[in-house]
């Protein structure tokens, strides 16, 4: 018997089954404490944020990457503490689908401040999209009503984009309220979809 080509084929036949399994590494409570992360940033933006493009960005950054650590916290303690092998490598898949579209919105926001700060203005239409882009690559491992998450993302990204002012001054709500919408609506439906049935 050939074992590498067995083991080979075992391997592919687990992977064809994750595929058809819904991940449930992320929980609603930390989903919804990062959207309302973004709440909180865009009442908070300093006043001097609206008018100097840098400032918004580093201070969207900084916010992000608090939302990221609150909402991935259970994640990575599981990850961390309790996962097997297996859901280690599953929870591997499924960021790896969503980071593609975090790497393209940090590739454009640098190439939009090296070519012109009024480009910057762009940039909460463009993070949107990009994040609703990450939920529909990651959709086959997610609750089928994901969808409307990464829709939302993408409505709300398109509507920023096409109604964008670059002379008016830089809007908070412009970024931290479709976060917030798209993060109470993933949690809604983690919840409802998973945690309500005792998943």
């Amino acid at each position: 018997m050939d074992f590498p080509r067995a083991l080979t084929e075992i391997a592919e036949i687990h992977k064809q089954i994750a595929k058809g399994e819904v991940y449930r590494g992320y929980r609603s409570a930390p989903i919804a404490a990062s959207g309302l992360v973004g709440l909180a940033g865009a009442w908070m933006q300093p006043a001097a944020a609206l008018t100097d493009p840098v400032a918004f960005v580093e201070y969207w950054i900084v916010a992000a990457l608090v939302a990221g650590l609150v909402g991935i916290s259970e994640t990575a303690y599981n990850y961390i503490v309790h996962d097997q092998t297996s859901g280690r490598r599953r929870t591997r898949q499924v960021i790896g689908q969503f980071l593609p579209g975090m790497i393209a919105a940090a590739v454009l926001t640098a190439t939009f401040m090296r070519i012109d700060l009024q480009l910057v203005a762009l940039l909460p239409g463009v993070w949107a999209i990009c994040f609703g882009v990450g939920v529909f690559s990651s959709r086959p491992y997610l609750p089928r009503a994901s969808a409307w998450v990464a829709t939302l993302y993408l409505i709300l990204g398109s509507v920023l984009l096409w109604r964008v002012n670059p002379g008016a001054p830089l809007n908070p709500w412009h970024v931290g309220g479709p976060f917030a919408a798209g993060q109470l609506l993933a949690a809604g439906i983690l919840y409802w979809e998973l945690e309500r049935r005792g998943s």
